[in-house]
């Protein structure tokens, strides 16, 4: 169980998706949208804790991270982050926006073998979202997405430490499947708003802002004339 939002006078939203489904394109373009509706909006991302961002780096690079050991580093710089970005601001009544949230771990750790209640558990101070955006994609559509950009897929990101397959390609394709799988079962578990991340990038952007208006009423706004900061670059997964 997540913790209540209603404790907050701020509103919390958050997107999810697979590499690949454009989740954090759209999640930019809402935040750079409630800035200029005039509302004091944070932003917050996956793995970008100071306080563990570097040891995770280092880990990935030596390919020595297992699953344990991902699971309680995410989940360290997850209570971190919380701590300093996402509970002071939706306490002072803004709109917060995380480019993934728990269930990403719900996702990834249990497609990487880890016990799905103990990865829940361990999440269990998280503050539940207003609106959880789960942006679905076919996994063919997310593969060419990705390879468009870059030519070679990441070690962790493909699956490659779990042995799944020696080709990074097909790893990829079974570890995403897997993640897929349990996003799939997590939208009735929790609750969350499934966008069609197939259709043109400014009908999804027209379908969150839709959503998340109604619940914008009463939020703090940003002083006037002040400058916008910590803008999320559209794109990056």
């Amino acid at each position: 169980m997540l913790r209540p939002s209603e404790h907050y006078r701020g509103k919390l939203f958050v997107v999810e998706g697979i590499d690949g489904s454009g989740k954090s394109t759209q999640i930019s373009l809402l935040y750079k949208w409630l800035l200029a509706q005039g509302y004091s909006t944070f932003f917050s991302e996956w793995n970008s804790s100071p306080l563990v961002k570097r040891t995770t780096r280092r880990g990935k690079k030596r390919q020595v991270l297992t699953p344990l050991t991902f699971s309680l580093i995410h989940a360290t710089d997850f209570a971190d982050r919380t701590a300093r970005n996402i509970a002071p601001p939706l306490k002072a009544g803004a709109a917060v926006l995380a480019d993934r949230y728990v269930y990403t771990a719900f996702g990834r750790d249990v497609a990487r073998g880890c016990d799905p209640q103990w990865v829940r558990d361990m999440y269990s101070f998280a503050v539940k979202p207003t609106v959880g955006f789960y942006f679905r994609v076919p996994l063919d559509v997310a593969f060419d997405r990705i390879l468009s950009g870059r030519p070679q897929l990441k070690w962790y990101e493909a699956g490659l430490d779990l042995g799944l397959s020696d080709d990074p390609y097909e790893s990829f394709k079974l570890f995403q499947t897997r993640i897929l799988e349990q996003y799939d079962n997590m939208v009735n578990e929790f609750g969350l708003t499934v966008i069609d991340a197939t259709l043109p990038i400014a009908v999804q952007q027209a379908q969150m802002r839709a959503i998340v208006e109604p619940h914008l009423e009463g939020l703090l706004r940003r002083p006037e004339g002040s400058r916008f900061d910590n803008v999320p670059q559209a794109g990056e997964e």
